[in-house]
């Protein structure tokens, strides 16, 4: 039985770039050749009119993922709209993280740059990420997908499963070397149905630092869902089931209203 949360968890806002361009997409379709990626929305708003959003309802804590190349003005229009209210991640390595934070960004998101190109872990590249911008500063991207023992990360967009494996002895390697975690559910990222519930049971369960979960939010019960089945610990992104990015199933008014609480 889940007991009732003590914490509470939060929504936490995304700005989500291909091409330059904010859109949802189904997370599980990005591919490097090929086939552009299955769209859910285009949003005929740039990157900077939603960060003037967030800032204006004072939603801090949310981020920019650059999927691919394209994205540099964009994301960068969107952390002069909010200086220090967002995260940014996509293409981040330790040669270019400082200047991410000059440029506004709160804290810089990393996974692909943490790895070989087989998805083998590199020690050094985290320890460079921490002199180049202190802990404080890190929010490590362990964005999965299902596996018949679990989930793996995934980098490179989420085309290339790592040797990670989500589960509570990964995150207690890595509780000393970051700020936040944030979770892709790739599998169900954009497919507006439901959420991972196992997946957001493990991270509550673990709940040692603050961790954003995103993927498959299609009601508002599934925000809820979130907040149960973490006990409060961990918090949510919402994207294609938000009516701010053209969905249906849950309204950006309700989620200003259930920060409030």
């Amino acid at each position: 039985m889940v007991c009732s949360p003590l914490a509470m968890t939060k929504f936490r806002p995304c700005i989500d770039l291909h091409n330059g361009k904010v859109k949802q997409i189904v997370g599980g379709s990005l591919r490097d050749h090929g086939t552009g990626p299955q769209e859910n929305f285009v949003s005929s708003h740039d990157a900077a009119w939603y960060a003037g959003k967030y800032r204006d309802d004072a939603l801090p804590g949310g981020h920019v993922i650059c999927l691919g190349p394209g994205n540099r003005e964009a994301a960068m229009s969107a952390l002069r709209a909010w200086p220090g209210g967002l995260q940014i991640g996509g293409g981040i390595s330790p040669e270019n993280a400082s200047s991410w934070l000059e440029a506004g960004a709160s804290h810089v998101i990393v996974t692909s740059a943490l790895f070989d190109s087989e998805g083998r872990f590199l020690p050094s590249q985290l320890d460079a990420f921490i002199r180049e911008v202190g802990r404080d500063k890190l929010v490590i991207d362990l964005s999965c997908r299902s596996t018949a023992g679990g989930w793996r990360v995934a980098m490179n967009r989420w085309q290339t499963l790592t040797e990670w494996e989500i589960t509570a002895a990964t995150l207690d390697s890595l509780s000393s070397s970051c700020a936040e975690l944030l979770i892709h559910a790739a599998d169900v990222e954009g497919l507006c149905n439901g959420i991972d519930e196992a997946l957001v049971f493990l991270l509550g369960s673990w709940g040692k630092m603050p961790i954003t979960y995103a993927g498959g939010v299609a009601v508002f019960d599934d925000v809820k869902k979130v907040e149960t089945l973490s006990a409060g610990k961990v918090d949510v992104t919402v994207g294609s089931a938000l009516d701010l990015f053209g969905g249906s199933g849950v309204k950006y008014a309700e989620l200003l209203e259930w920060n409030r609480r």
